[in-house]
């Protein structure tokens, strides 16, 4: 069980790191362009990289300003 749960946390501070803000950010992007790909049977790859843009300077924005 500790290997498990060392795993665990691995994966979370993998994942999340330290702003849950962009990962939160990046799996509803993923989730949209999944939806328009697959649903509206539209091209949507170019969602994911604009998220990303607009993530990256509020994630160090709120990283400067903690400091």
């Amino acid at each position: 069980m500790g290997r498990l749960r060392t795993f665990g946390a691995f994966v979370v501070d993998f994942v999340i790191g330290d702003d849950w803000w962009v990962a939160a950010g990046v799996a509803a992007a993923l989730t949209v362009t999944y939806l328009l790909a697959h649903a509206a049977g539209m091209p949507a790859w170019w969602l994911v990289p604009a998220v990303l843009a607009g993530l990256l300077p509020l994630s160090l924005w709120r990283g400067v300003r903690r400091d």
